[in-house]
């Protein structure tokens, strides 16, 4: 019997991942872990292992962790110190608890030097103290969650704007969808021929936002367009409709549930060219293909990003 261990299943990254494994794997072989119990109760009542995880809490993990297969660390809902202290504290546990391979959802280029994202400073950080451990690893580099870009697209036409100002430029982005990510980290916890792999996780095609704006506007019959910005026009944009620069700020009023910090380097780091990356492992690790953006729009609704979950 194995032990596959599966963090965050209250968030919702991880709830999918627990969706897809149980359908890919044995129950009894699975852990579920959650910051707080009572966001564990529905899988408990299935009759499936739960725990607390308390990424605060070194020797917590250790417990929860030990003699482990395989333990998949989702890159922590904040940004900062605080979220790298938090990795090297799962990192940590999973080298004193003996788990075997930890499998951790990175971004793409996140192993380079020059990439300008704020985000990509704590996942090369992760990666580096990862393959500096005697720890087997999967990193699953990911690529932009659709669900950010379509959940503003309909903020947008909501508020009736014509258009949404962006700076990424003609830099090209191959989106896929939060569910396709989840789904190839079930699958990477199901396979047991990877071992110190970095897999790219794109989705079908590379697009711009023109590119992607107009796929959307086909599909649903809107006319949004795109208005090119500078970071610092950016900023300024963010600043005025109330999305906090980062993820200590107040999110109850803000129309984007993401940082200003984090969209804008993003955008620098798509008009660089740093997610244009022309490689995906996405279907060998799977066995299918990645969603088209088309099919996304032409069923929306069950492509948003949700509701936040910054618990530690």
């Amino acid at each position: 019997m194995s032990k596959i261990v599966i963090n965050g299943v209250d968030g919702n990254f991880g709830s999918l991942v627990a969706q897809y494994a149980l359908e890919l794997m044995n129950k009894e072989d699975l852990v579920f872990t959650a910051p707080k119990e009572e966001s564990l109760k529905e899988y408990e009542k299935q009759g499936i292992k739960t725990a607390i995880a308390n990424f605060n809490d070194p020797e917590g993990l250790v417990k929860v962790f030990e003699n482990a297969d395989k333990v998949l660390l989702i890159s922590m809902p904040f940004v900062g110190k605080k979220r790298r202290q938090a990795h090297k504290n799962a990192v940590d546990a999973c080298v004193k608890a003996n788990v075997k391979q930890i499998i951790y959802t990175s971004v793409l280029s996140a192993a380079h030097p020059f990439n300008p994202s704020i985000e990509n400073v704590d996942h090369s950080y992760t990666e580096a103290i990862i393959q500096n451990t005697s720890l087997d690893y999967i990193f699953l580099r990911n690529s932009l969650f659709v669900e950010a870009f379509t959940s503003d697209y309909l903020r947008a036409v909501d508020a009736k704007e014509t258009t949404i100002s962006k700076n990424m430029g003609e830099g090209r982005v191959w989106f896929i969808s939060r569910k396709d990510c989840a789904y190839a980290a079930a699958c990477a916890l199901n396979n047991h021929l990877l071992h110190r792999a970095v897999l790219n996780i794109n989705g079908l095609e590379p697009l711009s936002y023109g590119d992607f704006l107009a796929i959307g506007n086909k599909a649903t019959g809107n006319h949004i367009t795109y208005t090119k910005l500078t970071d610092d026009e950016l900023y300024a944009y963010f600043d005025s409709i109330g999305v906090p620069r980062n993820t200590d700020g107040d999110f109850s009023k803000s129309p984007i549930k993401a940082t200003s910090e984090g969209m804008v380097t993003f955008g620098t780091t798509v008009t660089q060219g740093y997610l244009d990356v022309p490689v995906s492992d996405f279907s060998s690790l799977t066995g299918r293909k990645p969603l088209s953006i088309q099919y996304i729009f032409e069923h929306v609704d069950d492509y948003l990003l949700g509701d936040r979950h910054p618990t530690e």
